[in-house]
């Protein structure tokens, strides 16, 4: 897969900031989908010591759902945690595993924000940029805006908001679980974006693609 050379990593965090914030401006939030034959999920796992990182891209037919390929690549994590730069962090060990897929998805369910971010520009949003793919933020917990509490039932979701602006959907996948947190990664609207999540929910609380790459970044089997 060919991915667009935006820029390098090699960046301070005020430096990566106010790239976050040149790029934002960039983010398609309109539908620009074709037909969705292939999804794929990216996940990342980095180890409690934060040296070694690997990131998991596994690629799923729709409507079928099974798995067609996985890419893997294992590297060097240099950026330390830091809340609002994970791109920073987790593209440089994502990039080159979308490099080795011989097919080019249709749609990317990135684990993690998209525009749901300070500067309108997480990790879905900034993979999307680089992809030239429309891509979801599907996150596992908050990291900007508020939001009223969801109901408990599946399908039950509320807006997260920051001032006037909509910038997600807060949705319940699953009984008894917590909810997960949606938002416009890039070349996709808001609405789209939840309505391919709960496509994609096969009984568990994420949707089959991130599920099945969070499995593969964790060394665990992928249940076909």
């Amino acid at each position: 897969m060919i991915i667009n050379k935006l820029h390098s990593f090699n960046s301070a965090p005020s430096e990566a900031i106010k790239l976050q914030s040149n790029l934002a401006s960039s983010v398609n939030r309109i539908d620009c989908l074709g037909e969705i034959n292939l999804v794929a999920g990216v996940d990342v796992s980095i180890g409690r010591q934060g040296g070694v990182g690997r990131a998991a891209v596994v690629v799923i037919s729709y409507p079928s759902l099974e798995i067609v390929t996985k890419s893997i690549h294992e590297g060097h994590v240099t950026m330390p945690y830091i809340p609002g730069l994970l791109s920073f962090r987790e593209l440089p060990l994502i990039l080159p595993a979308l490099e080795k897929l011989n097919f080019e998805p249709d749609l990317f369910i990135v684990d993690g924000q998209g525009i749901a971010h300070p500067r309108r520009l997480g990790i879905a949003s900034h993979l999307g940029l680089f992809t030239g793919k429309p891509t979801i933020g599907c996150a596992k917990s908050r990291l900007y805006g508020e939001h009223n509490e969801t109901g408990l039932s599946v399908g039950d979701s509320k807006d997260l908001t920051e001032g006037n602006e909509t910038i997600g959907r807060v949705i319940r996948t699953k009984a008894g679980c917590k909810p997960l947190y949606i938002s416009i990664g890039h070349m996709i609207s808001l609405e789209t974006s939840v309505d391919w999540v709960l496509k994609l929910i096969r009984g568990y609380r994420l949707p089959e693609p991130v599920r099945k790459a969070h499995l593969a970044a964790g060394k665990k089997t992928i249940p076909t």
